[in-house]
């Protein structure tokens, strides 16, 4: 390590990196407020983390929660789209809406944080897959086909002990997606769903936010054949922060246990395939209005939890940090920043057949 003192080394590696944020629930807490204070709301409440993280690129999931469920669950897709679209052009300055990997380079170029659709599941559509390019219109360019439980599409990793691969509809909305351009999402969905993907896919695919079974087996996490599986397509493993699915114990829900993650997923998928999805969601539950937050946990977990100094963007120069203090070289520090995650969107993004 050169003579620089490791706390500066660490500001200006991290703030010279490209730094990418592959899932923040932001837009549920922007979409809670009227409509004439989303732009505001998310300047004043959610642009000085972005900026004081270092964040360049932001993917935004819709996430659409049970009491929107079904009847409202398209209604409220369509809101928090709107939402991304309204804060975007509200804050034309500092951030942009991009619907593939070139006007992501632009927005990267011009200095402003560079946005993207993603949807978190897909319970506005059930097992309606030719209103995919009607989202893809919209500006969604990632998307996930299940939670926790089960969908039209595809079992929820909370249901793995179905062992349900994906339906006739999942695996229309898979080559529809691939037709599309948009990238197919991995996490959240059962064990039998990824491998069921994988075997389907011939476009590169990536986990927005799971972490490593062979360090802490629990049903979010990936196991290494899917980790390597997610990598032969060419995609990329972004790693949760969520304390529960990095470690059982307590006592381990450190910033040094994310960094075992993530060079335990770089070790098996190869250093190309390996980025960070936070999953920042304390502050989003904090500000999303009741009765959404008093009932939000699954299996009994808290979702309020945070590793210390990472309940938000603004811990984010901690990772790297830690990532120098483990002795990983400042090339392969920028792949997981946000490299690897740039790299792909640039090859696929927004990219039709």
């Amino acid at each position: 390590m050169s003579a620089e003192p490791q706390r500066h080394l660490h500001q200006r590696l991290h703030h010279t990196a490209v730094v990418a944020d592959t899932h923040n629930d932001l837009l549920m807490a922007v979409a809670e407020r009227p409509p004439a204070r989303w732009a505001g709301f998310f300047r004043e409440r959610w642009l000085p983390q972005l900026r004081d993280g270092g964040v360049d690129l932001q993917v935004l999931p819709v996430f659409v929660d049970d009491r929107y469920r079904p009847e409202g669950a398209l209604r409220q897709t369509l809101r928090m789209i709107e939402c991304a679209h309204t804060l975007a052009e509200g804050n034309a300055d500092a951030v942009r809406l991009c619907l593939d990997g070139a006007q992501v380079d632009r927005a990267l170029d011009d200095g402003v944080i560079a946005l993207v659709l993603a949807l978190e599941s897909m319970p506005g559509l059930d097992s309606s897959v030719e209103l995919l390019p009607t989202l893809h219109r919209l500006g969604v360019r990632v998307a996930s086909i299940a939670h926790w439980g089960r969908t039209p599409l595809a079992d929820g990793s909370g249901e793995d002990a179905t062992g349900g691969r994906l339906t006739h509809a999942g695996v229309a909305a898979v080559r529809e997606m691939e037709r599309l351009g948009m990238i197919f999402d991995v996490s959240h969905l059962g064990a039998r769903g990824v491998e069921h993907v994988l075997e389907l896919a011939t476009r590169p695919v990536m986990a927005t936010h799971s972490s490593a079974r062979a360090l802490r087996d629990h049903h979010r996490n990936l196991t290494d054949d899917q980790i390597r599986g997610v990598a032969a397509t060419g995609g990329v493993v972004c790693v949760n922060f969520f304390p529960v699915f990095l470690a059982e114990d307590p006592a381990d829900h450190t910033l040094d246990r994310l960094v075992e993650h993530i060079e335990h997923v770089a070790a098996v998928a190869g250093m190309d395939h390996v980025g960070l999805g936070p999953d920042f969601v304390r502050e989003v539950l904090h500000d999303v209005t009741p009765p959404c937050c008093e009932d939000f946990g699954f299996d009994g977990i808290d979702p309020g939890a945070a590793l210390p100094g990472l309940d938000g963007p603004r811990g984010l120069p901690l990772v790297t940090e830690a990532l120098l203090r483990r002795g990983l070289a400042e090339d392969d520090i920028l792949k997981i920043l946000g490299g690897n995650v740039r790299r792909l969107f640039r090859a696929e993004l927004g990219r039709p057949r």
